[in-house]
C-alpha cells in the first residue's frame, strides 16, 4: 500500500513538473469562454468626496454600461460589438468625460477622440478633435471598416462620419453646466486642470476631487477575438487641438489575440511616451509574462517613474482581468461567462 501511495505521488509530481506556463494557462480559458472590462476613468476619487447620491449614479451607470456588452457576448456577439455599445452608454451620460459629459477647451468647445482595436487581425481605427459625432467610439470604428486610414482628425473627421450616416449633434447637446462652470474657474486661475492632479481637486463642485473621465472597454467573445476601445474629451481648457493618449493605437489602445487587449486612461502625455498599452502586449509575449506581472509592471513601475499617473484595464486571452492605477481610484467594471458582476470604485 505504501509502495503504490509512493507510486502515485511520483506520477502526480511529474505531471506538475512537466506542464508548462502555457498548459496552466489554458485551465484558465475553460472558466472564461467570454468576458468583458470597462473603466470610467482613474483619478484623485476618495470616498470622502463622494456623495451617496453620485456613488450610486456612477455605480448604477457603470453597471448598465457592462450588461450591455455582457449581453451581445452572451448571444454569440463580436468583441467589437459588445465594446462598441459598452462605450456608447458611458458616452450618453454626462457622469463622464466623453461623449455628452465631455469637458470643455479654452476655446469654450468639445473636441472628442475615440480608439478601437481588434485583436484578431490588428486592425484598427480613431478619429481626435471631433466636435459634432454624437457617440466619437463609433466613427473609430467608421474608419477602421470603411476607410484606408487608421487615425482622422477635426473636421475632416466630422465630416467622415457624417458621410457614413452617424448621428451627429448640435454643440449643445455637449454642453453641460458643470464642464463649462470648471472651465471658468480654470479659466480664472490662469492654470490648465489635469483632472488626475490633486492641486485642482477643490475645482470640481460636484465630487471634490480630480476625476478623469476618460472611458473605455474591453472583450473577449466566444471565437476567441479581443476588442479593446477608447474614448474621452480630452482634457479641460486644453489648447492648440491639443490630442492625447485615447485616439492613440499603442498608446491608449491595444489588442492582440495572441495576448490580451488594453484601454488606457490617464496622464495622456505619459501613456503616449511610455506607449503604455503596446508595451503591455509586448511585455506578455516577448518575456512570457502573466496580464497581471505585465500590467503590473508597466503602470506601477515604468510609468509611475516616468512620472505618469493613470491607470489601465486590461484583459487576456484567457479572460482574466486586471484593473491597474496607481491613482487613489478608478471607476470600473468586469462580468465573466458566469454573469459574475464586479463594479468598483475607489483603491481597496
Amino acid at each position: 500500500m505504501k509502495y503504490l501511495t509512493s507510486l502515485l505521488l511520483t506520477v502526480v509530481f511529474l505531471s506538475c513538473k512537466n506542464t508548462t506556463p502555457n498548459e496552466k494557462r489554458k485551465e484558465v480559458i475553460q472558466q472564461n469562454e467570454f468576458a468583458i472590462v470597462i473603466h470610467g476613468g482613474a483619478g484623485t476619487i476618495l470616498k470622502k468626496n463622494m456623495t451617496p447620491e453620485l456613488e450610486k449614479a456612477y455605480q448604477e451607470k457603470l453597471e448598465e454600461a457592462i450588461r450591455k456588452g455582457y449581453d451581445i457576448l452572451k448571444n454569440n456577439g463580436s468583441s467589437t460589438k459588445a465594446v462598441e455599445a459598452s462605450i456608447q452608454v458611458m458616452e450618453n451620460s454626462p457622469l463622464f468625460n466623453a461623449g455628452k459629459g465631455a469637458v470643455f477647451t479654452n476655446a469654450e468647445t468639445n473636441e472628442m477622440d475615440a480608439s478601437i482595436m481588434e485583436g484578431a487581425t490588428l486592425n484598427a481605427g480613431a478619429i481626435a478633435g471631433v466636435k459634432a459625432v454624437k457617440n466619437p467610439i463609433s466613427a473609430a470604428i467608421e474608419v477602421m471598416n470603411n476607410s484606408k486610414h487608421v487615425l482622422l482628425s477635426g473636421n475632416g473627421a466630422d465630416q467622415f462620419a457624417k458621410e457614413k450616416g452617424l448621428e451627429i449633434m448640435d454643440a449643445s447637446y455637449f454642453h453641460t453646466e458643470r464642464r463649462f462652470k470648471s472651465l471658468q474657474r480654470i479659466k480664472h486661475k490662469e492654470k490648465t486642470e489635469l483632472d488626475h492632479d490633486q492641486k485642482t481637486a477643490f475645482y470640481d463642485s460636484d465630487i471634490k476631487n480630480s476625476k478623469f473621465g476618460t472611458v473605455g472597454c474591453v472583450a473577449l467573445d466566444k471565437k476567441g477575438n479581443i476588442t479593446a476601445g477608447t474614448s474621452t474629451g480630452g482634457m479641460t481648457n486644453k489648447r492648440w487641438n491639443r490630442i492625447g493618449d485615447s485616439p492613440i493605437i499603442g498608446a491608449g489602445t491595444y489588442a492582440n489575440n495572441k495576448t490580451c487587449g488594453v484601454s488606457s486612461t490617464g496622464w495622456g502625455e505619459y501613456f503616449i511616451r511610455g506607449v503604455v498599452a503596446y508595451d503591455i502586449a509586448a511585455q506578455m509575449e516577448y518575456k512570457n509574462v502573466s496580464l497581471k506581472e505585465a500590467t503590473h509592471d508597466v503602470i506601477q513601475n515604468k510609468l509611475t517613474k516616468l512620472g505618469g499617473t493613470g491607470g489601465i484595464i486590461a484583459l487576456d486571452k484567457y479572460g482574466n482581468v486586471s484593473f491597474e492605477f496607481n491613482t487613489a481610484g478608478m471607476y470600473r467594471a468586469s462580468m465573466n461567462d458566469k454573469g459574475e458582476l464586479t463594479v468598483k470604485i475607489y483603491n481597496n
